[in-house]
Parts: C-alpha cells; structure tokens; sequence
C-alpha cells in the first residue's frame, strides 16, 4: 500500500458527483472483480469521485477485513484517475480512527466520518468523536450528517465549531434543512466543503450554496448525475432543468424499498452485479420492482434482456 504525507484541509477535488458505491456480493462474498469494473465504469462515464464502503455499501454487514479490502480495491482500480474518499464510520471512535489510518496508508484522499449511530451523543460527545479522529489520522475528513439512519443530527454550531480543526474539510448532509448549508456557507465560506447525501434535492442544495452531491442515484445513472453537476458548473441551466427533471422518478424510487437494494436491483437488471444483498438487506417486491423499471425507462437507461 502507497503512503501518502499527511493531508490538512484541501479542496482537492471534492466537488461533482461523488457516487456512494454498492458492495457487490456473490456466493455470499465480496465480488471484487466486479466492484472494480463498477470503478471502471463509473470513471468512463465521468463520475468526479468514488465513496467505498458507506452505508450504501451495506457495511454494517461487512467484517473488518471486507471493509478494508473494499477500500484497497478502490483506490487500486482508480489509480489517481479521480478522488477516493473511503468510508470510516463508526459508532466506535477508535474504529474510526483505525479505519482512517488505514485509508491513509492504502492512498484514500480524505475519508467519510458518519456520526456515531445509535449510542446517539451530544453536541459535544460528537464534537470529541470528531476531534479524535481528526487528531489521530491525518486525510481530510468529510463529517457524515444523516439523522434518518443515525438519531442524531450534528447542528451547525458543532460543524461550525469543528471546521476549526485542520483536517475537517466539509460536510455530507442528507438532513431534509435545505437552510443548513447556506448557514453553513455563512459562517464558513466557500472553502467548507458541501456535498449533498440526499438526491432529490440534490438542485436546491447546490443553489444554496453546496459543492456537489454523494450520490446513490449515481450507482445506477453515473453519466446524467456527472452531466448535472458539469451543466451546474457551466451555469448551462437549460441542460441542468433538463437532466434534474429526468433524473427525479429514479430519486424516488431508488428509496422505495431501504437502500440499497433498489439499486442493486437496477444494477442488476443493468447485467453490472449479482443480485445478492446480505441479511438483513432483501431483495425489493415486484411493485418496488416494476417502478423501478419504468424509473429507468425515463432516465433511457438499457437493460439487459
């Protein structure tokens, strides 16, 4: 594994479509082999960066060992190409911070912190998580906000409070407060990272102020979701109105059923992955199943027969 210098806080090129990848199982193991084509794949089709090992990569299912070969097989297969930030959450913080050092040594450019999940701290017990992890490791970190999984939200007090620190580059939030990042760009400025977690809103939040999206859409629809943000950038709206408006029946039924087995449904009905999911994900019902195709259909993704 390459080692990196240690990073502070850098723009790097966290910004764009930023694809929160599936893990693909077969026979009830990791698929590498087709988890780096999905790498490859995604490059081709201009995705701006790749997130191994979050929670749409099923890791609370995953063992220590999966995880950090993910992890590997990631930065392996983009070779520089783009960003990898690598998932490292944990309700644990110690783990967190191994899971940091590890994507430090294997060559990550930053990692994906979620905030710790049912243990449900305060303010300043996540703030410590943070500061622990920000201490010990030393890539960017990208804080993780997403009360629907985790029952806790990190308010913009604490963000604010954490960016003080030299390695807290910015933030994910898949909270429903489209003020947070204009607050968040307030207090900060442009140099705070903004990366949207939630797809749907994924137009608003740029508009107030955000950076770019970590995308589950992205799994399934890698070339719209980079041309929406490119067409962002270009301030070219007429395209921008064009792909947001495709790509909205493919936001909302990718979470029909919990992510990500809609996904992994469509990447399979796509001949990309297995089918497989590992318990307690299941496979999505036929109704989830037939919106699913007629979602793809509007987006003119092919299927295979």
């Amino acid at each position: 594994m390459a080692t990196k210098k240690s990073s502070t806080k850098t723009k790097h090129a966290f910004t764009g479509s930023y694809v929160a990848l599936v893990t693909p199982f077969k026979n009830g193991k990791v698929d590498v082999d087709a988890f780096q084509k999905l790498v490859e794949w995604h490059i081709a089709s201009g995705t701006h960066g790749l997130v191994p090992c979050g929670t749409t990569g099923e890791t609370p299912t995953l063992s220590d060992s999966e995880h950090k070969s993910l992890i590997v097989a990631c930065i392996e297969a983009a070779a520089g190409r783009v960003p990898v930030i690598a998932g490292a959450g944990s309700n644990a913080t110690e783990k967190s911070v191994d899971l940091g050092r590890f994507a430090e040594k294997a060559g990550a450019d930053g990692i994906l912190v979620v905030t710790p999940y049912y243990n449900k701290p305060t303010q300043e017990g996540m703030y410590q998580h943070y500061k622990a992890v920000n201490d010990k490791q030393g890539l960017p970190v990208i804080l993780y906000n997403v009360p629907g999984r985790t029952g806790v939200e990190i308010s913009v007090d604490t963000v604010v409070r954490l960016a003080a620190l030299k390695r807290i580059a910015g933030i994910k939030d898949a909270s429903v407060d489209l003020t947070r990042p204009l607050q968040i760009r307030q207090a900060l400025g442009d140099g705070f990272i903004q990366l949207s977690g939630e797809d749907g809103t994924v137009a608003a939040y740029l508009a107030q102020g955000g950076h770019g999206c970590i995308s589950v859409t992205a799994n399934v629809a890698p070339k719209l979701c980079a041309d929406l943000h490119n067409a962002w950038q270009k301030k070219d709206w007429k395209a921008f109105e064009k792909i947001r408006d495709q790509l909205l029946p493919l936001h909302k039924t990718l979470f029909a059923e919990t992510n990500p087995s809609p996904a992994k449904y469509c990447l399979t009905r796509m001949g990309k992955i297995a089918p497989d999911l590992r318990l307690p994900m299941i496979p999505v019902g036929k109704a989830t199943e037939k919106l699913l195709d007629a979602a793809m259909s509007a987006a003119g993704i092919k299927l295979k027969k």
